[in-house]
């Protein structure tokens, strides 16, 4: 039984043409939203919330492996997100080194290779050593491709991409699409088949701004810590079912 026919069973849909299909997503991004909504809700430190990101993020790693994704790009950390407190901005940085320090020897064993996109200057010290361990250790893997979106913005890479152009001498009349493309922070990253946002939020948020060009848009009110396979599944249903023409008929 396929991927594709496993997932409909569960939703207890029937069997498509394949040939109606897109194929089930291999790449998949995710904005992980709701992490203070869902700590406020139980009247707990938004450090708690964050915490209990981190726990659904393993669980939606392992279930990719499970469900055939090849790829998978999260948002952990925005541009934007510096205006927060330094308090909670502390304590992020905490939780990253100390996520980082807890799931490296799983990763490392389920075969997960660990990248991170974005800024890494403005990082502690001591989370800029953790995130070059961590791809160090994974590097090799091939299971599971892990972007980890951090001091990230969509904006930022673009006129990253395009000072890197003026750097390299580039003539205007050879910029193009593929020029620009190969100077994103991880020109190797697939384009997303299919984009999910947690917490209800409909939009974007400075994400994959270049990326997402033909992706498709999923979201749920599910807030992210209580995000796993079984909306994950549903998200690959859903996706599925959908015919992509990237502007054709």
């Amino acid at each position: 039984m396929g991927l594709l026919t496993k997932l409909r069973t569960l939703r207890g849909l029937g069997p498509l043409s394949e040939r109606d299909l897109p194929e089930v997503a291999r790449s998949v991004a995710i904005i992980m939203d709701g992490n203070g909504r869902w700590a406020r809700r139980r009247k707990l430190p938004v450090a708690a919330g964050h915490r209990a990101g981190t726990r659904a993020l393993r669980r939606t790693v392992e279930a990719s492996i499970d469900l055939g994704v090849e790829s998978l790009c999260v948002y952990a950390f925005s541009t934007e997100n510096w205006s927060r407190s330094s308090d909670e901005v502390d304590a992020l940085m905490t939780i990253f080194v100390e996520t980082i320090e807890r799931e490296l020897p799983d990763l490392a064993r389920q075969g997960v290779c660990v990248r991170f996109i974005g800024r890494r200057d403005r990082a502690t010290q001591e989370l800029r050593a953790k995130m070059v361990e961590l791809e160090e250790k994974t590097g090799a893997n091939e299971r599971l491709q892990l972007w980890i979106a951090f001091d990230y913005g969509g904006r930022a890479e673009i006129v990253e991409a395009r000072r890197r152009l003026l750097e390299d001498g580039v003539d205007s009349r050879d910029i193009d699409e593929n020029a620009i493309a190969s100077r994103l922070y991880a020109p190797d990253m697939p384009e997303p088949d299919l984009l999910i946002r947690t917490s209800g939020e409909l939009r974007i948020s400075n994400f994959l701004l270049w990326q997402l060009a033909y992706t498709e848009l999923h979201f749920v009110d599910t807030l992210w810590p209580d995000f796993g396979e079984r909306q994950l599944r549903q998200a690959l249903v859903e996706y599925a079912g959908r015919r992509r023409r990237f502007g054709g008929r």
